[in-house]
């Protein structure tokens, strides 16, 4: 495995820990549907990180993990605010 496939597979990861961990300390009931959405979503958004090597290819690993992991929380939020008003918009709230 290349090093960059390493980078990312770790990003990956900590974003997923990432949205487990929010889950974890609220209050919603554990679900497997809810642990695996908010471990998607925050794979997904913390893997926005990676566009970061665009403009500084040279960028270290650790620096890079760190903003996915800041992105992958920023980003998780932001969108299941988005699909909560979302929600409310279609069921008339």
């Amino acid at each position: 495995m290349q090093e960059h496939e390493k980078t990312l597979i770790s990003v990956l990861v900590a974003g997923a820990l990432i949205g487990l961990g929010k889950l974890l300390v609220s209050k919603e009931e554990l679900t497997v549907r809810l642990c695996f959405g908010r471990s998607i979503l925050g794979a997904a958004t913390s893997s926005i990180a990676g566009l970061a090597l665009i403009q500084i290819p040279d960028l270290h690993p650790i620096a890079l993990l760190a903003m996915g992991s800041a992105l992958g929380i920023v980003g998780a939020q932001f969108v299941e605010l988005w699909f909560k008003k979302q929600a409310n918009k279609i069921n008339g709230g």
